[in-house]
């Protein structure tokens, strides 16, 4: 059983890849518009289900897109200045699948986000920071911290 999972967990997390590049491959460039006016960042209630997926509509296309895409290892992703993407994944996601999710989200977030540097934050279920992701135009590297 327990190959099984893994192989599930291995698997999903390869599809997700898949589906991530397939999908920013075969759409179109997005064109950045003006920021909305979104729900605050928590209710009276303190309720975290309200937490806005970005600050300008392309943002926000993102970062739901992130959400729907990356079902099962995703719980939340929100966008910042069009450069910054924080992903809040699940428990199911184990921690050597951190960093290949991380460069996969990074990979589809600049070809949304072409030339300009990039940043991937990666929190735990708990929304504490494990990983961040960085991307350099000019070298073209991914520096992980």
């Amino acid at each position: 059983m327990n190959f099984m999972q893994r192989f599930r967990k291995v698997l999903t997390a390869l599809t997700l890849v898949l589906v991530l590049t397939m999908s920013v491959a075969c759409s179109s460039a997005v064109n950045a518009k003006a920021p909305t006016t979104l729900p605050p960042a928590a209710d009276t209630t303190g309720n975290y289900a309200l937490l806005e997926r970005g600050n300008t509509s392309a943002g926000q296309d993102f970062g739901n897109w992130v959400v729907q895409t990356g079902r099962g290892l995703v719980q939340d992703a929100y966008v910042r200045d069009q450069n910054k993407l924080g992903v809040v994944i699940t428990p199911q996601v184990r921690p050597n699948e951190v960093r290949p999710l991380a460069k996969s989200l990074l990979q589809g977030f600049h070809k949304t986000f072409p030339n300009q540097d990039l940043t991937v934050l990666m929190y735990a279920p708990d929304k504490k920071l494990i990983l961040t992701a960085q991307y350099d135009t000019q070298s073209n590297q991914i520096k992980y911290q």
